[in-house]
């Protein structure tokens, strides 16, 4: 086990950003177990897409292009599946993360 001290930031943020995203999909419905439907919330998939996308536009400039794009990818893919999980669509510009990110269609 590595100490803290001796891990990189942009290694530290984008091992963060993909924990949000894993649960993320996890909520969206979009587990890989046989019981992916019982474990989605779209609540809570809101809740983690929002941090995730505030979290990415936050970091961005720090990480670099390199780095943040695979995460804006994954992150507009999150945005997309809860759209289309959602029973009512939300408006444009008002699905989760899209006051950070703008509309995504």
């Amino acid at each position: 086990m590595r100490d803290i001290s001796e891990v990189a930031a942009v290694e530290v943020i984008v091992t963060s950003a993909v924990h949000l995203m894993s649960a993320a999909a996890v909520k969206c419905g979009l587990a890989q177990e046989d019981d992916a439907e019982q474990l989605k919330d779209l609540d809570e998939a809101r809740k983690l897409i929002t941090a995730l996308a505030g979290f990415v536009t936050a970091a961005a400039p720090e990480i670099g292009s390199q780095h943040a794009g695979p995460l804006r990818d994954g992150l507009r893919s999150l945005q997309l599946a809860f759209r289309e999980a959602s029973i009512i669509p939300d408006p444009p510009g008002k699905g989760p993360g899209e006051k950070y990110t703008g509309p995504v269609n």
